[in-house]
Order: structure tokens, then sequence, then C-alpha cells
């Protein structure tokens, strides 16, 4: 561990990026960034990296005057892909039911994009990249979907589900980071931050 005075940032309300950090054994705080995401593209890599670095911009220029330790603020954004078409936040439940049926039986990606940003003294430093993993789901049957969309899991995550939730019983397996579908690629992140001494 360095021994100069690090805060640590995460810029996300996500209760699952939260647990994920946790595990991490760093004290840190969580200020959500509020401003508006501004997307420039439709490439589901590119879109997870911009607004992951909007994110942690937002919160560590709103921190970095006043800070006298070194700032450190993690940003992170996931969506889910199928075919290379982006899967947001379902509207509603027709929304999150056309998700589901595109979803099940196939493949889908989700990504993951990270931007830490970092300093002290005036001096502002920043890395990003991103994760993707294969998701394959187990066909379901009309039942299974419906019953699924009565629950309240559907509404509130990228591509209407979680894989930590009721619907990680329709996962016939991943391939690439499990976190990462969570919406934190973890061990890939501890790696970055150890390499630039920041853990």
């Amino acid at each position: 561990m360095n021994e100069e005075k690090m805060r640590y940032i995460l810029a996300s309300g996500s209760p699952r990026r939260r647990e994920l950090l946790g595990t991490l054994d760093i004290e840190f705080e969580i200020i959500p960034a509020e401003g508006e995401e501004i997307i420039t593209s439709d490439v589901p890599s590119e879109v997870v990296t911009s607004l992951s670095e909007q994110k942690a911009k937002e919160i560590f220029h709103k921190l970095f005057r006043d800070n006298k330790d070194t700032l450190v603020v993690i940003g992170s954004d996931t969506v889910v892909s199928y075919r290379e078409k982006i899967l947001g936040k379902p509207k509603d439940r027709n929304d999150a039911e056309e998700m589901i049926r595109n979803l099940q039986g196939e493949t889908h990606q989700v990504y993951t994009g990270v931007t830490v940003i970092y300093g002290s003294g005036g001096e502002e430093k920043s890395f990003s990249f991103y994760e993707c993993t294969d998701v394959n789901v187990y066909p379901m049957s009309e039942k299974e979907i419906m019953d699924y969309l009565d629950t309240d899991e559907p509404y509130d995550k990228a591509g209407a589900y979680g894989i930590q939730g009721i619907f990680g019983r329709y996962v016939k397996g991943i391939e690439g980071d499990y976190n990462n579908v969570v919406g934190l690629p973890l061990s890939r992140l501890y790696q970055k931050l150890k390499t630039r001494d920041l853990i």
C-alpha cells in the first residue's frame, strides 16, 4: 500500500459496484455522478468507455481543488449488447419483454468501461479500459418469461436482468469475467491500480 494518503471515490450509486469494490479492502466514498450522459457512438466498447470517463471527470473536478490527499475517482458504466445493438434499462414492461425474448436461447455481450482519474497537487492522470464478457442464456418458456417480468428485477438494469439475481437461473454459462457482468471488472481494475501504486 502506498504510504501517501489516498482518498478513493466511486462515482456510481450502484450497490453491485459498491459491493465489488468493497472486496478490495479499501475505504472509499460513494458520490454518484449526476451529469447528463452524452453518447456519441453506437459501438458498445466506445460507449461504456466514454460514459465511465464522463462520470469520473465530473466527480474528480468537483473535488479536486479542495482535496489535499491523492484523489482516486473510479467511474464505471455497463451495457448489454445483443447483435451489436445496445440494450439499456427498459422503459417499461413491453420494452423489458422484448429484451428478454431476444436474449433467451441466445448469446449476448456485456461491456463494462472503467475510468480512473487520480492526482494531487495540481497533477491529474487517468486511464480507461473496457471488458467484454459473452453470456449464454437457456431458452425460456412463455411462463418463465411472464413470471420473470412480474418481478422487480428487470426494470432498473441494462438488458432487463442482473446475473446475480433471479435471472441467474437462466444463464447457461459465460465466457470472460463474471464480475464484469455484475458491473465492475474487479480483478483487472485491481491490477491496474496496483501497477500505478494506487493501492
